[in-house]
């Protein structure tokens, strides 16, 4: 088993959870209830922790959650060059819509 994915706020971390679980990865999730013992531990040590219980689909797991980032991530206007949000489908400077990724 790898550790995949680690943070303090544990529906963050259930949402990755979700994320992998469509994809067909198999995940075990750890300290799920450790929160009460921030007291005694270090902070870090009582966080959720995702775990693969198959280490092949660790390169396919980073993979998706690198993916889900880049979709979180704002976008550049390529007629304005002004920063938008990534709610925004729209440049909200120029109207121009935003551009779509190439899919293979």
């Amino acid at each position: 088993m790898k550790l995949i994915y680690t943070h303090e706020n544990r529906l963050l971390v259930e949402l990755v959870k979700s994320r992998l679980e469509v994809a067909g990865i198999a995940v075990k999730l750890k300290n799920e209830f450790a929160q009460g013992a921030s007291g005694e531990l270090a902070p870090n040590q009582a966080w959720a922790e995702l775990w693969l219980e198959r280490d092949r689909d660790y390169e396919r797991a980073c993979q998706l959650l690198q993916d889900a980032e880049a979709e979180q991530r704002g976008w550049t206007c390529p007629s304005c060059g002004e920063e938008n949000g990534a709610a925004f489908d729209y440049c909200w400077q120029c109207g121009k819509s935003r551009p779509v990724a190439c899919e293979e």
